[in-house]
Parts: structure tokens; C-alpha cells; sequence
């Protein structure tokens, strides 16, 4: 019978002892009052799609061509402000950390579209707010089916309809909606 050298029998313990620890890390966030991992990335995610969607719709509200883009910007900033602070309510609750900023990608967007004006504005103002919809609809969606928090998936269970609403309003900004799609 062959001895395990001391190093090799002292790796093997730190990894008996680790691995378990590593395994619990990737399912709870550290302060997080056992909020798991999946949980605590959604709060962060959203947290950044809502200051960005209040950005865009701040732009939208200000600088928007036609009435349907002023009026939809100023939905946006009233909604994603609303449901920003109700997410941050309950985040604080649990002690999960907030996006102090949309996400640098979403920045560089707005400021593009931001230099755009007339109807340019309004399109591209429209497609980012489609694009930007389908991705908190399925962000939102996915917490809401496979979310372990129970406050946390309540919220996206709540706040779906409303993000589903507002991706219907932005296909049918003016350059965005169904006649633009249909080639009218």
C-alpha cells in the first residue's frame, strides 16, 4: 500500500472542505439573506434595464419628433421610475446590490440615437425600445417561472404585463410599427 505524500493529502482536504463552500457560493450571494445567485443577478439586470429605460424615455419625452414618441418617452420614464423604486424597496430588504447605472452598451445607444433628429430620432428611438423590450419581457419572464425568492418573482410576475404593454406601444411607434414592417 502506497502513502499519500502530506501535500497531496493536504490538497485533498482543502478541496473536500472548498468544493461544498464553492457549491453554496454559486447558489447564495454572500449578505444576500439567502437570496440565490440567480435571484441576485435578476435585481442587478433589471435594475440596469430600468435606469436605462428612464434614460431613453427622459430623450424620448425631450426630443422625440412626433407626439406618439414624446407621449410613449414620458410612459417609459414614469413606469421604469415606479417599478425601479419598487425593486430597489425590496433589494434593500435583502441587502442585494442595485445597478448604479444602465449598462455602458445601453449609454453608447442612447447617446447614438440621442444625436439623431426628426423622424431619424423617432425611428431609432423606436427599434431600441423593441429590442430593449423583448429583453426585459424574457428577463422578467424567467424570474417569474424559474425565480427562488419568492418577493423577487412576485415583482417580475407583476411587472411582466407591463413590460409586455410597453413592447406593443414601441411596434407601433411611428418607424418601428406594423406598417413599417409590412413595407408601407
Amino acid at each position: 500500500m502506497t502513502r499519500m505524500p502530506r501535500h497531496a493529502l493536504a490538497a485533498a482536504l482543502l478541496a473536500a472542505a472548498v468544493l461544498p463552500a464553492a457549491a453554496f457560493a454559486q447558489e447564495h450571494t454572500p449578505g444576500s439573506n439567502s437570496a440565490p445567485a440567480a435571484d441576485a443577478m435578476f435585481v442587478t439586470e433589471a435594475s440596469a434595464s430600468g435606469l436605462a429605460e428612464v434614460a431613453l424615455g427622459q430623450l424620448g419625452a425631450s426630443k422625440g419628433n412626433s407626439e406618439a414618441t414624446k407621449s410613449f418617452g414620458q410612459q417609459m420614464v414614469t413606469d421604469h421610475t415606479k417599478a425601479n423604486d419598487e425593486l430597489k424597496t425590496i433589494a434593500g430588504q435583502k441587502n442585494l446590490p442595485l445597478a448604479t447605472a444602465p449598462k455602458p452598451a445601453d449609454t453608447k445607444a442612447a447617446a447614438a440615437i440621442g444625436e439623431k433628429s426628426g423622424d431619424a430620432f423617432d425611428q431609432a428611438f423606436a427599434k431600441k425600445m423593441v429590442a430593449d423590450h423583448k429583453k426585459a419581457v424574457a428577463l422578467f419572464s424567467k424570474e417569474s417561472t424559474s425565480g427562488k425568492d419568492p418577493e423577487l418573482k412576485a415583482f417580475a410576475t407583476k411587472t411582466l404585463p407591463t413590460l409586455k404593454e410597453h413592447l406593443q406601444m414601441a411596434e407601433k411607434l411611428p418607424g418601428k410599427g406594423a406598417n413599417a414592417m409590412a413595407g408601407h
